[in-house]
């Protein structure tokens, strides 16, 4: 059973590591989208080097990747369950799909580097804590349009997830794996962001609609 758990994790960071954003910009530019704007293999580059389109696909994919992982994770743990104690459906969704964005950030496929881990979470929420990424979606929409950064308001949902998930978490099973697998996926998303900080700090971090 330990073996299962740990073939599936691996799957989940294999599938993460299909970085939707270096496919489209290949496809619809000819070019790795990794060398172009700011350099990040996401949805907000892509979109803004490539277009609306590919940005959108990026997104969609970069999600559905997570969700999937994540939903194989709850479906082979729930099975391992039967015969463990240490099993629980909701340890393989967060555990795989913590794997699955580590394998988005540091895609194995593309010299481990990749995106921030934005879209991919809403996937992976969408199977661990659904109402808290409802709510992350409504709050990153709220922050974009007024301030215009996507960079604050992908901050600002991370957080409000993060903490949603931990309140929201399944009581029938331990605390303790839940919020650190959440967390470790909140903090990788803040610390990939630690350049957006440091430029909406200063005022030189790029709003919605400039190239």
């Amino acid at each position: 059973m330990v073996i299962l758990a740990f073939v599936t994790v691996l799957c989940a960071y294999l599938i993460g590591s299909i970085n939707f954003a270096v496919i489209f910009s290949s496809i619809f530019l000819k070019k790795d989208v990794r060398k172009m704007g700011s350099g990040n293999a996401g949805t907000t580059n892509v979109m803004r080097t490539a277009g609306f389109l590919p940005g959108a696909l990026t997104f969609v994919c970069d999600a559905l990747k997570g969700f999937v992982a994540s939903y194989i994770g709850y479906l082979v743990f729930d099975y391992i369950s039967h015969f463990t104690v240490w099993s629980a459906a909701i340890y393989g969704a967060y555990a795989c799909g913590t794997a699955c964005m580590l394998g988005h950030v540091f895609p194995i496929f593309y010299q481990f580097k990749g995106g921030k881990g934005v879209a991919t979470s809403v996937g992976i929420f969408a199977v661990c804590c659904p109402i808290a990424i409802v709510i992350g979606l409504i709050v990153f929409a709220i922050v974009t349009v007024i301030s215009k950064y996507v960079s604050l308001a992908s901050i600002t949902a991370t957080v409000t997830v993060v903490t949603l998930s931990i309140v929201f978490r399944d009581m029938y099973v331990s605390k303790y794996p839940q919020i650190f697998f959440v967390v470790a996926m909140g903090a990788i998303v803040i610390l990939k962001h630690s350049e957006n900080i440091k430029r909406l700090l200063k005022g030189t971090e790029n709003k919605i609609g400039k190239k």
